[in-house]
C-alpha cells in the first residue's frame, strides 16, 4: 500500500506541474507563433525586395534559405526559455558545438557540399542562366541549393551536382561575360589561293544573323596541312546574352553559307584522297569490294 501511496504522490505532483506549466506553454506558442509569422513577412518582403534590385537571384536564394533555418532554431529557443527550461536551451547550444563535430565527421559529405554551396554563394562562379559544364555535365544553372546545385542539360535533363563536386572540379562558364568564340573547319584544295578563299568565307560567316561584327570580329586560319587538303580553322564570336539566336543555329547558317558561297565562286572542296602503291608490279583488280569503295 506505501508504494501505492508514494506512487499516487508523485503521479498527482507531475499533474500538478503540469497544470502550473500549461499557461507558460500556451503563452510560449502564441508568441513563438506570431514571431515566426513576423519574421516570415520581413523575411519574404526583403527577398521580394532584393530580388527587384539584385541582380544574382542565386545568392538572395541562398540566403534566404539560410535565414528560414536560422528562424525555427530561434523560435525552439525563444519557446524553452518562455516555459523556465532555460538550462535545456543551454545545454543545447553547448551540445550542438560538441555534436557539431561528431555528425560533421558522420556526414562528412554533406557538410562538405554545405560548405561549398556557401563558398560559391559568396564568390559565384555563375548566376541562374549561366551555360556551364563540370565534368561531364553541361547545360544551364536553374538553381541552387544547401547541398547541390542544378542544371538543366540541353537534351532536357536535370542533373543535380553536388556543391562539393564543383569547387574541387574545373567549372566552365560560357557566358559569363556574354561572349562565346565558336569555330569550325573548311578543307581547301592544294593550289587554291587562300587569301581569296579565307576572304570569301569571312565574308560569308559575316552575314549570318547572331555572328558578332564589332566587339569580336571573325577570322581564319590555316590549321593544318592534311593529306589531301588545306584544313582553314574558321573562328567567330556570338553574343550569350542574345536569346533571339541559337548557338547551334548560328553555326549552321555559318557552315553552310561558307560551303555555298566557296562552291559558287568556284573554289574546290576535295575529298579525302587515297593513294595505292603496288609493290608487286601485279595487274591490279578493278572490281574487288575495296577499289569499288573506294571509286563510290
Amino acid at each position: 500500500m506505501e508504494i501505492i501511496n508514494d506512487l499516487e504522490a508523485q503521479i498527482a505532483s507531475y499533474y500538478d506541474s503540469i497544470i502550473a506549466i500549461i499557461p507558460k506553454i500556451t503563452l510560449a506558442i502564441i508568441i513563438v507563433v506570431v514571431l515566426l509569422l513576423l519574421l516570415r513577412y520581413i523575411r519574404k518582403r526583403s527577398v521580394k525586395f532584393m530580388l527587384t534590385k539584385a541582380e544574382d537571384k542565386l545568392l538572395i536564394g541562398f540566403i534566404d534559405s539560410i535565414f528560414r533555418i536560422i528562424n525555427i532554431i530561434f523560435g525552439l529557443l525563444l519557446f524553452l526559455y518562455i516555459i523556465g527550461q532555460s538550462g535545456i536551451a543551454s545545454s543545447m547550444l553547448g551540445a550542438a558545438t560538441v555534436s557539431s563535430v561528431v555528425i560533421g565527421f558522420a556526414f562528412k559529405d554533406i557538410a562538405e557540399n554545405f560548405l561549398a554551396g556557401v563558398i560559391m554563394a559568396f564568390n559565384r562562379p555563375f548566376r541562374i542562366g549561366d551555360t556551364v559544364m563540370t565534368g561531364s555535365v553541361e547545360g544551364t544553372i536553374t538553381e541552387m541549393s544547401l547541398r547541390d546545385t542544378h542544371i538543366k542539360t540541353f537534351d532536357g535533363k536535370d542533373v543535380y551536382v553536388p556543391n562539393g563536386q564543383i569547387i574541387k572540379n574545373p567549372l566552365f562558364n560560357y557566358t559569363i561575360d556574354g561572349f562565346l568564340r565558336r569555330s569550325f573547319s573548311i578543307g581547301l584544295d592544294y593550289g587554291t589561293d587562300i587569301d581569296n578563299a579565307r576572304k570569301i568565307i569571312l565574308d560569308a560567316v559575316n552575314t549570318v544573323p547572331g555572328v558578332l561584327k564589332e566587339d569580336k570580329l571573325a577570322k581564319t586560319l590555316i590549321k593544318n596541312l592534311g593529306p589531301s587538303t588545306i584544313n582553314i580553322d574558321v573562328q567567330y564570336w556570338v553574343d550569350t546574352f542574345d536569346k533571339k539566336h541559337s548557338g547551334a543555329e548560328i553555326q549552321s547558317q555559318a557552315m553552310k553559307r561558307a560551303l555555298n558561297t566557296l562552291e559558287k565562286a568556284g573554289v574546290n572542296l576535295p575529298g579525302d584522297i587515297i593513294e595505292i602503291k603496288n609493290y608487286q608490279n601485279a595487274p591490279l583488280q578493278t572490281n574487288t569490294p575495296e577499289l569499288k569503295k573506294v571509286k563510290s
